[in-house]
């Protein structure tokens, strides 16, 4: 039993953690939808909504949780694989969110909670806003030339989800880390005006920057196809945003991975070809 279960394997950190865990030696379960090999890692399917814990769980002993892109109920979704991981005896890395530590009722907190008193090892990781949401979600509107969110003039630590993957792998190999939480961030802390000048410089053309309502933000999601739930969860988690919880800086990725989290412009120059 020396498997690492990885869940949203395809997924935008869910897939460079596997190629990462397989280049270590790890021996990888990469669980998804399809449940089609990723990255060299062998597959499983694994539908959030009827999990098969017996053949998730067969010979792992360490598991990458996270709630796939796309859903909203994180306690009722994820307290039942907590829940069948305690019982296996599996070690837990969880991907919660940033900030969710300033009160105890935010559901990711809850699911956090429960995991510290499983009684198996754990390590907590709390990401800040991706960077790569620029071209996950923004893409059209930097295809326009605008970034159009309802962040007004709140600033966040965007953090590059390859410095994710790369603490992630970190957490799940060690027992060094277990027992701890870390708030993972990028090295600054840009508002959306600044990011969009970033973005400008590395691609060479004009990208503005135009606050809107959380109305407005949510009718263009579901313009777009986006679900009305998700939607407007997006929309909601724009308010610390603009409170300024989401500017702190820290070096936790540092203390993870031995290197500095890769800034902004960084992932800009890197992702140049899809953001163009």
């Amino acid at each position: 039993m020396s498997k690492i279960l990885v869940l949203g394997a395809t997924g935008h950190v869910g897939r460079p953690l596997v190629k990462e865990l397989v280049a270590r030696g790890e021996t990888v379960k990469a669980a998804s939808r399809t449940g089609k090999p990723v990255e060299g890692a062998e597959g499983v399917v694994f539908d959030v909504l009827k999990p098969d814990f017996d053949t998730l769980f067969q010979d792992v002993d360490r598991l990458y949780l996270l709630l796939p892109t796309g859903y909203v109920d994180a306690k009722g979704l994820l307290m039942p694989i907590v829940a069948a991981a305690a019982a296996r005896k599996v070690k837990i890395v969880f991907q919660s969110v940033f900030g969710v530590d300033a009160d105890d009722s935010i559901p990711y907190r809850q699911v956090e909670l429960a995991i510290e008193t499983s009684g198996v090892p754990y390590v907590i990781l709390r990401p800040n806003w991706f960077a790569d949401n620029f071209h996950i979600f923004w893409k059209a509107g930097i295809d326009h030339g605008l970034i159009a969110v309802p962040a007004a003039e709140g600033k966040s630590s965007f953090i590059d989800v390859r410095d994710i993957a790369a603490s992630a792998a970190a957490a799940l190999t060690s027992a060094r880390h277990d027992g701890k939480a870390f708030n993972l961030t990028g090295p600054a802390a840009l508002s959306y005006g600044e990011a969009a000048e970033v973005l400008s410089t590395v691609l060479g053309r004009k990208i503005a920057y135009q606050p809107i309502t959380t109305d407005a933000f949510v009718a263009m999601l579901t313009g777009a196809g986006v679900g009305a739930d998700y939607a407007a969860f997006l929309g909601s988690i724009f308010y610390p945003v603009r409170e300024g919880w989401t500017a702190a800086v820290t070096g936790d990725v540092e203390a993870l991975t031995g290197r500095a989290a890769r800034s902004l412009r960084d992932y800009a120059v890197d992702n140049k070809a899809v953001l163009s």
